[in-house]
């Protein structure tokens, strides 16, 4: 089997209660995110694919949920981080895997993406995830 990392990030505006997604080319929503290319840690994929599927840029810290699939041939690991806004675009964009970018109140992101046996509130109720840390 084949290893593939794919990373996301939760972007929550705790003031009006909203989280950043995206819908995408296979019509699911999601959390902004993507696969991880040959050379790029975890944190620096996390960050491209929310540029690039957004148009925000962002910084990470931890991680709130490691999960996995074995699907076709590939083992796969889903990493969620914990984003905060560095820069918000002047409108939000998309790439060519990506549709529409909305911000989604809680209880709607809850429904749009039920594959978090916890929901986003899960994540949120975390004060602190796994810290996040690159070996040298």
């Amino acid at each position: 089997m084949k290893r593939v990392d794919v990373v996301y990030v939760l972007l929550y505006d705790e003031v009006n209660q909203k989280v950043l997604m995206v819908f995408n080319k296979r019509g699911t929503w999601s959390l902004p995110g993507g696969g991880v290319e040959r050379g790029e840690t975890l944190k620096e994929a996390a960050i491209r694919e929310v540029k690039e599927e957004t148009g925000y840029d962002i910084a990470v810290s931890d991680i709130v949920a490691l999960d996995e699939a074995l699907m076709d041939d590939n083992h796969v690991f889903f990493i969620t981080f914990r984003g905060t806004i560095v820069q918000a675009p002047e409108t939000m964009s998309g790439d060519e895997n990506v549709l529409d970018v909305q911000w989604v109140d809680v209880e709607k992101a809850e429904k749009m993406m039920p594959y978090h046996p916890n929901g986003i509130r899960g994540f949120l109720k975390k004060t602190c995830g796994a810290e996040y840390k690159i070996q040298r």
